[in-house]
Order: C-alpha cells, then sequence, then structure tokens
C-alpha cells in the first residue's frame, strides 16, 4: 500500500522535472495554439488513469495487473470509433494483430511471474477503470493533434502537466503520503538524484509518445508501447541468460505473428480529408482540395 501511495508523489515531483525541461526547450503560453480548456479533460482523466492503475497496486499483485494492462490496445482500438473528431473504424486484421499480440504478451508475462496471478474484486474495478480511462486518453490526444495540426508535443505535454498536478495534491495531503516522502528524502537525499533521473527518462518517452499518436495515431502507438514490453522481457533473459519455457516460446510466436500481421502491406485507401475555401474554389475551378489527415508535429 505505501508503495502505491509514493507514486503519487513521484508522478508530481516528475511533473515539476517536466516543466523545467519544456522550459529549456523554449515553450512558453504565449506559444499556445489551443484553449485551456481543452486540457482540462485530457488531464482528468490522465491523472485517472495513473492513480487507479497505482492504486490497484494495493489490491492485485503484479501479474494479474499486467495482464489487465496488456489488453489496452483493444480498448483503446474500439474508443476510437466513439471519440468526436476521430471515428476511426479499423479493418479486420488489426484487431486480430492486437489481439495476437496481447495474448503473447500474457503468456510470455505470466510464464516469467514468481506467483500466479491473485486478484481482488476492488483492484479488478480500478484496474478495469484505469483502462477505460486510458482508451480515452490516447484517442482525446490524437483527436486534438488532429482538430489542430499546429500542436505541438511540447504544448500538449505542458498544458498536461500545469492543469494535472493540482489534481494530485489533495490525495498526497490527505493520506499524508507528501509528509512521509519528505521525511524519507530528507534520510536519504540521492533520492533526489534518482527521481530526476527517472523524470529525464520518462519526459523523453513521454514525448516519444505524443510524437507516434501525432503522425500514427492512439492505436498504433498502444501497438507499439505493447510490443516494446515484450522487446524489454525478451531482451532481460537475453542480457541475464534466464532459461525459456515453452509458454515463453508461445508467446513470442504470437507476439511475432501480431506484429508480422500488422506490417503486412494491406490495399487501404488513405485517410485524408476535404479542405474548400471560396478563393479556392475560384481558383481550382470549384474543385475540392484534398490534404492528409495526419500531421507531422
Amino acid at each position: 500500500m505505501a508503495f502505491a501511495r509514493n507514486m503519487y508523489t513521484i508522478d508530481s515531483s516528475s511533473g515539476f522535472v517536466y516543466l523545467f525541461l519544456i522550459y529549456l526547450q523554449g515553450f512558453s503560453p504565449k506559444k499556445m495554439v489551443n484553449p485551456w480548456k481543452t486540457y482540462v479533460k485530457l488531464s482528468a482523466v490522465l491523472m485517472g488513469s495513473h492513480g487507479l492503475t497505482k492504486g490497484s497496486l494495493a489490491f492485485l499483485n503484479y501479474p494479474a495487473q499486467l495482464m489487465f494492462k496488456s489488453t489496452k490496445v483493444l480498448p483503446v482500438m474500439v474508443m476510437g470509433a466513439f471519440i468526436p473528431g476521430l471515428r476511426r473504424k479499423y479493418p479486420p486484421h488489426e484487431y486480430v494483430s492486437a489481439i495476437l499480440l496481447v495474448l503473447g504478451l500474457v503468456l510470455f508475462s505470466l510464464a516469467d511471474a514468481q506467483t500466479s496471478p491473485s486478484f481482488s474484486v476492488i483492484g479488478v474495478i480500478m484496474v478495469i477503470g484505469a483502462l477505460v480511462m486510458d482508451s480515452f486518453l490516447g484517442n482525446l490526444q490524437e483527436a486534438i493533434f488532429n482538430m489542430n495540426p499546429e500542436t505541438t508535443q511540447m504544448e500538449m505535454l505542458f498544458c498536461s502537466t500545469v492543469v494535472g498536478l493540482p489534481l494530485l495534491i489533495p490525495p498526497m495531503v490527505l493520506t499524508e503520503e507528501v509528509f512521509e516522502a519528505w521525511n524519507s528524502c530528507s534520510e536519504h537525499l540521492y533520492v533526489y538524484g534518482v527521481l530526476v533521473f527517472e523524470a529525464m527518462a520518462t519526459f523523453i518517452g513521454q514525448v516519444s509518445v505524443l510524437s507516434l499518436i501525432a503522425i500514427f495515431g492512439a492505436a498504433t502507438t498502444a501497438m507499439v508501447t505493447t510490443a516494446r514490453k515484450a522487446v524489454t522481457l525478451l531482451l532481460s533473459y537475453m542480457i541475464f541468460t534466464k532459461p525459456l519455457t515453452q509458454q515463453h516460446g508461445t508467446g513470442l510466436i504470437l507476439i511475432a505473428m501480431g506484429i508480422t500481421l500488422k506490417l503486412l502491406p494491406v490495399d487501404v485507401k488513405p485517410v485524408s480529408k476535404r479542405v474548400s475555401s471560396a478563393s479556392g474554389s475560384s481558383s481550382n475551378g470549384g474543385h475540392e482540395i484534398e490534404e492528409e489527415e495526419n500531421p507531422m508535429v
């Protein structure tokens, strides 16, 4: 329980490091192209996802939580059809690819687990709630990029952090976690360095994920992050020479099948949007101009 609570403090400390790094990148609120209200819903969903995910560890062991979180790509794909500004429809082979990837990661992860998954009703409800939040989060970020192609990753990360940080303060104060963390860090000063280093690493990861969402979409990004977990697990076996079982092999085969199916060329028309204007109509004989929808931010 203490670990799950202390993660709120880690998130808040990471937020301050994010703001400093964004400042070094030269971004300021004057460069915003979206109103603040655009990011209120996004920040609430982001904080809700983090809180439910880390809070669920107080009621579920790690293998059980990993089973649920590995399925993230599926609700992201489903929710994409209902988000205003997206209304995405994916071909059947992409759903099959996602299912294979999820099943492979679950099998591989559980083969490495020291204990069997243990479930609690409260924990299951919390992690399902986190999955629902995750399905909204990526699609909302993609919708913002699509509706305003001038939106940058720095703006989205800056605004999400500024709006989200105040949402972390009440639970930290109510649980007295902030005082516990302050005393602990005062006794072990090296923790400050660890927190700053971790925040810098996650900052790079956050910018990379936002770039993937802006260019390729939320569903593809979710598949990439899911595959990244599999690669991390596989590298740990190669580096530390741990034995691979038949279940590991089955999981790797399913993951490879999912990735291969995703990469296979399929004859699909590119997603585009039509932009018409009075000047365009006069200069182009009334024809509409087509532009690619995915912005390169």
